[in-house]
């Protein structure tokens, strides 16, 4: 061993006083390395030596001191540190990629609830109309009088049958105050809403958004003129769950001025022959539906007096039931002449549409051969005389017998286009169906 300098013979353990415990050694920078014959080097070393010794710039490498020191630590005050922070801090980022790969998947508790994504606009429309069992339908034009009293008359009445309900008004085109009454009603009661139009477009048309916009089970549908009871709409659905698919109102005591009762009669009593549906009042106002039936039959037009018999030809039960009817209270009747004859010509659209819609050659074709049938016999017969010498100069009638095939022709004409049509746009299923048994 070489000798030792006047620095190294000089311990700590010396310099410290008796009775005191003994204090560890400075670290030190170039310790030996254990089983090397080769000494430290003092001061006197060449400044060559130690610099070669010194790490380059970029290395890292472990502190010699801390490690000295923690050589005299007690175990208790040792910093523990987890497994996968020590390979971060010696290996960086190849360290933390395999602690990620090596750590094991979390188990999923049980009780514990998964967040549920948001529900999208059909989800939550199919969820309220679950939560629905009445939609009230309400045309109405220029009533601004009555519709707080109907409303507040729809609350008992609802409330009464404790059914989860909606009231929706359409307001058709008014030109009173009667939109700022019903955003009036809907700010005091959430099941109002209120759907306005731009202008007048009808009772048909203001049915038909109505029966779109409505999400409960059972549909109602009446006036807004006070004329029609709301206490009769718990009667009415009591009908729809003995089985029926539509319930009609009947007016038997009808409180209108003759004027209106008459035609209306006569117009019923037409209607239901030439239809075969025996119902007293095919305007009434106060009917209820299912919904299938409202979302299979559409309305256009003036048809909405006939949508008893639209749903009859799509294969629906219908029922009647007779309803109070009161007098108007506010107001005046908008009846008159002309809706009378427009009701008439809906009757006749009423009937194509259900029974030659989809096959317009039955009709046409049907007419178009009599016509022409009757235009040959005439034409023959003539040409049989004239054969025995009877002139046909003047004989008009062999011109009526020409006209007749010519209307006939024009007629099978216009069924073979309205098939071709028909065919051609048709998007529709040409049933409906009642139940699926799996």
């Amino acid at each position: 061993m070489p000798d030792e300098t006047p620095e190294q013979s000089q311990s700590p353990e010396q310099s410290q006083p008796v009775g005191q415990p003994a204090q560890p050694p400075p670290p030190e920078t170039n310790a030996q390395q254990p089983g090397s014959s080769e000494a430290r080097p003092t001061d006197d070393a060449p400044q060559s030596q130690t610099n070669a010794e010194q790490p380059k710039s970029g290395q890292q490498q472990p502190s010699q001191d801390r490690r000295g020191r923690d050589r005299f630590r007690p175990r208790h005050q040792y910093r523990q540190r987890p497994p996968g922070q020590r390979n971060r801090q010696a290996n960086g980022a190849e360290g933390e990629a395999q602690e990620k790969q090596a750590e094991p998947p979390r188990p999923v508790q049980q009780n514990q609830q998964r967040p549920q994504p948001p529900a999208s606009e059909s989800q939550r429309g199919q969820q309220q109309q679950h939560k629905l069992d009445i939609s009230v339908i309400i045309p109405l034009y220029n009533e601004e009088e009555s519709l707080k009293e109907l409303h507040q008359q729809l609350r008992t009445a609802l409330s009464r049958a404790t059914h989860r309900h909606e009231i929706i008004f359409i307001d058709d085109g008014s030109t009173d105050r009667s939109f700022e009454v019903l955003r009036s009603l809907k700010r005091f009661d959430n099941r109002v809403k209120i759907i306005r139009f731009r202008r007048n477009y009808g009772k048909s048309a203001a049915l038909s958004i109505g029966f779109q916009q409505a999400q409960g089970n059972v549909v109602i549908t009446m006036d807004a003129d006070l004329q029609d009871d709301p206490a009769e709409i718990p009667s009415l659905v009591k009908r729809i769950n003995e089985g029926f698919d539509l319930v009609s109102g009947w007016k038997k005591k009808r409180r209108d001025p003759i004027t209106k009762t008459i035609p209306s009669r006569f117009f019923n009593f037409v209607t239901s022959v030439l239809t075969g549906i025996k119902i007293h009042d095919f305007n009434c106002g106060l009917k209820a539906y299912k919904k299938e039936v409202v979302k299979t039959v559409k309305v256009y037009g003036e048809l909405h007096r006939y949508v008893p018999v639209l749903a009859h030809w799509e294969g629906f039960r219908i029922g009647e039931m007779v309803v109070n009817h009161r007098p108007r209270k506010y107001g005046k009747t908008k009846f008159g002449l002309g809706r009378f004859w427009k009701g008439f010509l809906d009757l006749l659209t009423a009937l194509f549409t259900t029974r030659y819609f989809r096959r317009p050659l039955h009709l046409f074709g049907f007419w178009g051969m009599i016509f022409s049938l009757a235009g040959l016999l005439v034409d023959g017969w003539l040409v049989v005389e004239w054969f025995m010498g009877q002139p046909l100069s003047n004989r008009p009638l062999f011109l009526g017998g020409i006209l007749l095939i010519i209307v006939g022709i024009q007629f099978v004409s216009i069924g073979l286009l309205g098939e071709m049509i028909s065919k051609s746009k048709q998007t529709e299923e040409e049933y409906a169906i009642r139940d699926i048994i799996r």
